[in-house]
């Protein structure tokens, strides 16, 4: 399946001859190996044990059984390979013709294949594997229990991240790419469905496993994606230590109609929240004229440990759900610009017009390799401009959010100067593809030794009955104080029959419960 790439094999100089015999034999069997990789994924984890359930504080603890103390992170100065994971998840769609599908991935695996770059020296790739459900619950309350919310595809796509992040933390690879579906970035800490495409957030379970594992502290979030990355902002909302970065087109005109400049974070991570919304119709030029001038600005200024990059496609010029002008050469100057030390699959769905070059750009920018072949059939040069009107827009937004960076100290104190012991805000969020209203109350301890612990008590609306849980979360680097009050808060809702599940998530403690007041039995994770 040639798309128009064959002059990367020329500009890389792969070679030919008996060579593309071998790799045309390789490529012809590409899909039956990945079918078979995933099967025994899959089949390993259905001869897994069902986890146990027991009483109260009694429950097998699933996932790791050990406590083990942060590792540092090796040097990778001398990395020189990109690592890469492909899970296209073949026994998992919304419907076979919705949007967000298996065929999102294997135009592209076909691409890269024919083209020779798995071949290249400067290319690693790793296979997937499960994330622990430990993984899942030091990000999400899933309702009603873990299971439900993430199968099998989710576990593993989520794992592949984790994989990813492995390789880099040992030095393996010097940056890496997660190409793996279902994508993630608006599932929220609470879970109790699907909602614009995700169910789990790969990202996050991302973040808190590189924080528990290797001691990272400060990271950096960029959401390329065109719709904004709103479960990914819920969740860092009040985190000082991460950077949340979103640019996607204006919340008032695509789902999911949030991501505006006022949002700007808690009281304690006030400008610590970055978001640029986008006029519709925004080409390269206005792109990455945002990244030039605001998103590496802030970056260098934060100086983080690491920059992740949830890497949307669909801002692409020809994607079916949105308005942009992105081409896949603009994307992989993003990326080189950019530069990641790991990306991961969120959205894009222009399946054969888009994804194949984009995620091809991505790959040879990453690998430091030349990606100026990479074009769609149809694009030409200068075929879009930047309205002067929206180019206003965007120096003003840019001039708008810079300043709220440099006062970001005193944004902080001026919020925290607003609030007694707790800091409450009400949210209301509507899963799209469940059809589910949820009402939340957060609450935040506003604790002057550390960011504070959070509890959430949310009621969600289904079409044939509603659900209630309350859920403590403990950040991993609370106080003790902090920790003992939240651990108390989870105690003494264990008797009130008004909610269905009552959730503790100790990062600090590494510990996870979930308690069903209906059978009197907790999970310990």
């Amino acid at each position: 399946m040639k798309l128009g790439l064959g002059k990367i094999r020329d500009v890389l100089k792969t070679g030919s001859g008996a060579g593309m015999q071998q790799e045309k034999k390789e490529h012809a069997e590409g899909r039956s190996k990945a079918e078979k990789e995933e099967t025994r994924i899959i089949e390993s984890e259905e001869n897994k044990p069902e986890t146990n359930e027991g009483n109260l504080m009694e429950s097998k603890k699933t996932g790791q059984e050990t406590k083990q103390e942060s590792l540092s992170p090796a040097d990778r100065s001398r990395a020189k390979k990109t690592g890469l994971v492909f899970f296209p998840a073949f026994d998992w769609a919304i419907s076979p013709t919705h949007p967000e599908r298996e065929e999102r991935l294997l135009y592209t695996r076909d691409q890269i294949f024919e083209e020779g770059l798995m071949d290249l020296p400067e290319i690693a790739e790793y296979k997937p594997r499960l994330a622990e459900y430990r993984d899942i619950a030091r990000v999400h309350f899933c309702v009603p229990d873990i299971k439900t919310q993430a199968t099998v595809p989710h576990l593993i796509a989520a794992g592949s991240c984790l994989v990813l992040g492995d390789a880099l933390m040992r030095g393996e690879v010097k940056n890496a790419f997660a190409l793996v579906r279902p994508p993630g970035h608006h599932a929220m800490t609470v879970a109790h469905g699907n909602r614009g495409f995700c169910n789990i957030n790969n990202e996050a379970i991302l973040v808190e496993y590189l924080r528990k594992k290797y001691g990272i502290r400060k990271i950096a979030i960029v959401d390329t994606d065109v719709h904004h990355g709103d479960g990914t902002q819920e969740i860092f909302y009040n985190d000082p230590d991460v950077l949340f970065i979103s640019f996607h087109q204006d919340g008032r005109t695509l789902y999911p109609g949030s991501g505006f400049i006022s949002e700007l974070g808690g009281p304690k991570a006030r400008g610590m929240t970055i978001n640029i919304p986008l006029p519709p119709g925004t080409p390269d030029e206005g792109i990455l004229y945002v990244l030039d001038s605001l998103v590496l600005p802030i970056i260098k200024d934060f100086k983080p440990e690491l920059v992740l990059n949830s890497a949307g496609q669909d801002n692409h010029y020809t994607d079916p759900l949105a308005n942009m002008r992105f081409s896949a050469q603009g994307y992989a100057k993003l990326n080189e610009k950019l530069a990641p030390d790991m990306a991961v699959l969120e959205g894009g769905y222009a399946i054969q017009t888009a994804l194949p070059y984009v995620n091809t750009g991505i790959i040879l920018a990453m690998a430091g390799l030349d990606y100026s072949c990479v074009r769609e059939p149809d694009f030409k040069p200068g075929m879009f401009v930047q309205a002067s009107r929206d180019r206003k827009i965007l120096e003003e937004t840019v001039a708008a959010q810079l300043e709220n960076w440099k006062n970001r100290d005193r944004l902080v104190e001026a919020e925290v100067a607003k609030y007694g012991e707790f800091y409450s805000r009400r949210k209301q969020i509507f899963y799209d593809t469940d059809m589910i209203q949820e009402f939340q109350k957060e609450r935040i301890r506003m604790c002057p030794d550390c960011q504070g612990y959070k509890t959430i008590d949310s009621h969600a609306h289904r079409s044939v009955y509603d659900t209630r849980i309350f859920g403590v979360s403990v950040p991993i680097y609370a106080c003790e104080n902090c920790q003992a009050e939240a651990r108390e808060e989870y105690r003494k809702r264990l008797d009130d029959m008004k909610y269905d599940q009552i959730y503790l998530q100790d990062k600090k403690g590494d510990e996870y419960r979930a308690y069903n007041t209906r059978t009197k039995q907790e999970t310990v994770y």
